[in-house]
């Protein structure tokens, strides 16, 4: 079963929860701990990104320790075309629809796309929009975030992925956001695309992942709470929620 059949056949059967891991963030072997305690926890997918200065070796190094450890999906999100990781079992393929830089619409796509390729990587097409505040991946990718109160050009993001076949969406408030994206815009686009929408970015607890989903999201992605050993028991509580909704 391919990794997009994965998703779709699990949300089926309930809402999905994915952990982030940064690459960057520590060394392989310490990136695999979290991603063993993540599946402990009945996370649904590893996704493994977010740096920008990444280097092939430590992201190739930190897939294989990861894939040591858990069966699992391990899905890369990538950053540009600078690293890919050539041992996942499937990449995002995706463009920062509100970016001003045409690199992160489709240049790094198109620099990557004959290496994702000629490595036989499963591509999963995704159009990523940056929602405010849009911490550091909003300055970094030159987004014109959506404001919060702006529904109207959030659903014409959504609108645009869905009418190019992109397979997700992916709201994004930023990592270590004060607050997820809001309810409203969330149901929102939810009423205006049929394709699977994740949330990130300022999910911190089992309240505000049930928020999200109830409005209308199907994938929780969260990062900072499994990184940080001593949020462990709220992190599961996350998890918990998003598979009971």
């Amino acid at each position: 079963m391919s990794v997009k059949q994965y998703i779709l056949e699990t949300l089926k059967d309930h809402k999905m929860h994915m952990t982030l891991i940064d690459p960057d963030k520590q060394l392989p072997e310490a990136s695999a701990r979290i991603a063993k305690r993540a599946a402990a926890f009945k996370t649904d997918a590893i996704m493994v990104g977010g740096s920008t200065g990444i280097t092939q070796e430590k992201l190739d190094k930190t897939i294989e320790c990861i894939k040591g450890v858990t069966d699992l999906p391990v899905i890369y999100f990538p950053s540009g075309a600078n690293a890919i990781a050539q041992r996942c079992d499937a990449i995002y393929f995706m463009s920062m629809l509100n970016s001003l830089n045409v690199r992160n619409v489709t240049g790094e796509q198109s620099k990557g796309a004959l290496t994702i390729r000629k490595l036989g990587l499963e591509t999963i097409s995704m159009g990523y929009v940056i929602v405010e505040p849009g911490m550091k991946v909003g300055e970094v990718g030159e987004a014109e975030v959506v404001p919060r109160d702006n529904i109207p050009m959030a659903v014409g993001y959504a609108l645009t992925a869905e009418m190019f076949g992109m397979d997700l969406l992916y709201l994004e408030a930023g990592s270590g956001a004060p607050e997820p994206v809001p309810s409203d815009m969330i149901r929102a686009v939810r009423e205006s695309v049929r394709i699977p929408l994740i949330i990130g970015g300022g999910i911190t607890s089992s309240e505000h992942a049930a928020t999200v989903l109830r409005a209308g999201g199907d994938i929780v992605v969260t990062g900072t709470l499994v990184e940080n050993g001593g949020l462990e028991s709220q992190f599961e509580h996350v998890v918990d929620t998003v598979h009971s909704i």
